[in-house]
């Protein structure tokens, strides 16, 4: 009878261990939704939302998006961990989630993130019409890294590995969305008709534009896939 009571209980125990460490996804808020400027008809665009993971037992922020017309709404949600834990360290974890709208026609939209709850958060973004059929009009850096100088906020280091050494640096222009962002281009150009596939190790020096009065300012990064680089930076 011992063992029987013993593998039943081993069983329940078993049963509750892997029933306690199975996630469930729950709305989670966001605080801030950045906007950059610069997408057209025939990008792939991006929106960032930031917030705060409530505490240790939220991990890994998702989005679902649907795009109704002119409204594009988003779900915010994490997944929670250790549901029936009422001990999870009240320690907030800060988030900046890029979230892929992909190709929209042109115009301005109205974005909703958590539309059912009372915690949405509501923006904008605009999509200028497209002036050629590629991708981008530009190419850009292959940038994989954006490092702020510590003595000098406003100076930023873009770091990365260019495929070819038939691609130089052009110039590095920034957009402002007027509000909190600064879309970073750094646009290349073509020096040679012969581009062997070699990675090109570069450092790219610029300076950001100090016009935004918020005290911490997105930095959206348009990389040569097609993606971003995504840092927030305080520049006061």
């Amino acid at each position: 009878i011992d063992s029987v009571v013993a593998s039943i209980l081993s069983s329940l125990l078993l049963y509750a261990t892997a029933h306690a460490s199975t996630p469930v996804l729950l709305p989670i808020e966001s605080q801030r939704i950045y906007s950059p400027e610069g997408f057209d008809s025939n990008d792939s665009t991006e929106i960032v939302l930031s917030g705060n993971l409530p505490n240790l037992c939220h991990k890994s922020p998702k989005t679902e998006v649907q795009v109704k017309g002119k409204k594009i709404e988003i779900k915010l949600k994490a997944y929670h961990y250790h549901e029936s834990n009422p001990f999870c360290p009240k320690v907030e974890v800060p988030f900046l989630e890029v979230v892929q709208l992909g190709v929209l026609d042109k115009g301005n939209y109205k974005v909703i993130v958590n539309p059912e709850d009372s915690i949405k958060k509501i923006g904008d973004i605009k999509i200028a019409e497209s002036n050629s059929d590629a991708v981008d009009e530009d190419i850009y850096a292959n940038v994989e890294h954006v490092i702020q100088n510590d003595i000098d906020p406003t100076k930023i280091t873009l770091i990365g590995n260019n495929p070819s050494p038939c691609f130089v640096l052009d110039r590095i222009e920034f957009l402002s969305n007027k509000k909190d962002t600064y879309s970073v281009l750094p646009i290349l150009k073509q020096v040679s008709d012969y581009c062997p596939m070699q990675l090109t190790p570069f450092n790219y020096s610029a300076t950001v534009p100090t016009n935004l009065q918020e005290k911490e300012v997105l930095l959206h990064v348009r990389v040569m896939n097609g993606k971003s680089v995504n840092s927030l930076f305080r520049f006061q």
